[in-house]
């Protein structure tokens, strides 16, 4: 009966293993449509499920890996099953409509549960033997979590028919109870084998070894892909994806996941570790818990954790050279930093440089409209007048303008997140983003399909330990190919970056990378390119996300060894 309602185009939502799914046939455009505006989830990719690697061959191209690692379909059979963003072919947007617009990733995961293999047998047509796990199906799925409104995972079969009502127009549900909430785990593949875009299911909370014991300690992560860390000895236990903390019933279950993983634990924390940002429910519990239990409270900055979270995994103590890269974060001084060139001594940090602030032109809502990153770029280039022109479908267009040129509500930010903004803005790839890190996102697909360039000459340039990009954002303003440009803007930044490390580190054979943009499989094949070429070693996360998913781990390893020079 559920493989029925599937073939009609109905939402099922199915119980799995850490959480319910909302499903429908991935191959059918309305149910896709009807999904996203039932979830409202209007833009953000899905992720597919396909019966085995022979099934995704036909939307993706799975390839077999380099020495010593998997591939594609090595990765997608492992035990764990996560989601993998795998290059998709071309005919992949027409046979899943709708499913990842505009991206050159698709997410593909195989089933993991009985009932996944149930639904799957069911639509191969009852085949005897075990044979038929290995042929390709025409079976397509659309798994999406089940968190309406962003809220965290359903779990339980009443919450299910009270929370998805009006979402779901059925229910496959069984009696065994979901004890945890956990997310499908999301990787994707680089040189260097597997990297976390979201570590979850079959990864958590296996322990990470750092390079010393110590006393326990809980991290609370930040706002955004929040997870916590706890520390036992020389393990430190990062929780399950917690998710974003701009609703009540994730902010609670923020406070059930700290609760839950000290019990698993058995341990006494000693000292919590929290981001500087004061108005983050993940600061504001820690200065509550501290307080109850009279222990030590450490803020750490964001940046400084994004870089420790890396050391600690590869267990490195000592002063070491970083690139820090995201979104934003606060910095020491109060303002939006995202930019930085770092040197890490433990718990101690030094920045070195950062890239040359861009205006935030209405301030946070710059983060989630592109246009008044471009239209900041254009006041700096002096070219104010175009933007009521260029921006002329946007209201605020006019009120942007003057508030550049008056300075008024325009925070400055070295954030290289911005940066892809401004880029993916001024070639009118994106102007308001349907979800965080969208603009991002296009804009590699984009230099993905278009392929490999030269960088621009002179279009960059280094004074003060700041790497200003602004010649570059010039050229792309008046770029009339969106694909060439974002192709351009990604081996420009790449060769300006290994440039940035030359002239302030030139004796520097290591650099940690870190922060969401080391994501960015366009730029990072550039930069490991480039570097390699100097001799410079590129260390990244591998154990944990880059992004925000993996500030806790950091926030602990500084705890750590805070505590250790006292």
């Amino acid at each position: 009966m559920t493989l029925d309602l599937l073939r009609e185009g109905r939402i099922v939502a199915i119980k799995g293993l850490g959480g319910f799914h909302l499903v429908c046939d991935a191959r059918n455009a309305v149910a896709v449509s009807l999904l996203r505006e039932r979830k409202q989830r209007e833009q953000k990719p899905f992720v597919v499920m396909l019966a085995n690697p022979a099934s995704a061959a036909s939307f993706v191209q799975m390839g077999i890996g380099e020495p010593g690692l998997l591939g594609e379909p090595g990765l997608l059979t492992l035990p764990t099953r996560p989601a993998i963003l795998i290059r998709k072919r071309s005919g992949c947007d027409a046979a899943l409509p709708g499913v990842a617009p505009g991206l050159a990733w698709l997410g593909v995961m195989l089933p993991y549960t009985p009932l996944h293999f149930l639904l799957f047998h069911e639509a191969a047509r009852r085949p005897a033997g075990l044979g038929w796990l290995e042929r390709a199906q025409d079976m397509a799925l659309v798994m999406t979590s089940a968190n309406p409104g962003g809220e965290p995972l359903v779990i339980g079969n009443s919450e299910a028919l009270l929370r998805l009502y009006g979402i779901a127009d059925a229910f496959l549900m069984h009696d065994r109870d979901i004890v945890t909430r956990c997310d499908d785990s999301v990787a994707r593949i680089t040189s260097n084998g597997l990297q976390f875009i979201r570590r979850a299911r079959g990864y958590t909370p296996r322990a990470i070894k750092l390079p010393r014991s110590g006393p326990s300690v809980l991290a609370l992560g930040g706002w955004f892909k929040n997870t916590i860390c706890v520390t036992r000895g020389d393990e430190a236990f990062v929780s399950q994806h917690v998710g974003d903390l701009d609703n009540a019933a994730a902010c609670d279950f923020l406070d059930e996941t700290v609760a839950q993983m000290i019990r698993l634990l058995g341990v006494e924390p000693t000292i919590v570790a929290h981001d500087l940002h004061p108005d983050f429910h993940s600061t504001r519990f820690a200065a509550e818990f501290a307080q109850q239990l009279r222990l030590p409270l450490l803020g750490v900055q964001h940046h400084h954790a994004h870089v420790a979270a890396v050391l600690a995994e590869h267990g490195i103590e000592g002063s070491t050279l970083a690139l820090s890269l995201d979104g934003v974060g606060m910095g020491t001084d109060g303002a939006a930093w995202g930019g930085e060139l770092l040197q890490v001594d433990g718990a101690r940090f030094e920045r070195l440089g950062h890239l040359q602030p861009l205006a935030l032109a209405g301030g946070d809502r710059a983060a989630s409209e592109p246009w008044r990153m471009a239209a900041a770029a254009l006041h700096r280039l002096g070219r104010n007048a175009e933007i009521c022109e260029r921006f002329a479908e946007q209201q605020a267009a006019q009120a942007v303008a003057q508030m550049l040129a008056g300075d008024i509500h325009c925070p400055p930010s070295s954030s290289m997140g911005r940066m892809f903004d401004a880029a993916a803005g001024l070639l009118g790839i994106k102007a308001v983003m349907a979800y965080e890190g969208q603009a991002a996102m296009l804009l590699e697909s984009m230099a993905q399909r278009y392929g490999d360039v030269l960088p621009l000459d002179h279009c960059w340039t280094i004074g003060d330990g700041r790497l200003d990009l602004l010649p570059l954002l010039g050229v792309l303003a008046d770029e009339k190919d969106a694909e060439r440009g974002a192709a351009l803007f990604h081996a420009t930044l790449a060769a300006a970056l290994a440039d940035w490390l030359r002239v302030l580190a030139p004796e520097a054979r290591t650099v940690v990378g870190s922060g969401g943009c080391f994501l960015n499989q366009v730029l990072m094949r550039g930069l490991r390119a480039r570097l390699g070429a100097k001799g410079m070693q590129l260390l990244e996360a591998r154990q944990v996300p880059p992004n925000d998913g993996g500030l806790s781990v950091g926030q602990a390893w500084v705890a750590l060894q805070h505590l250790a020079s006292q």
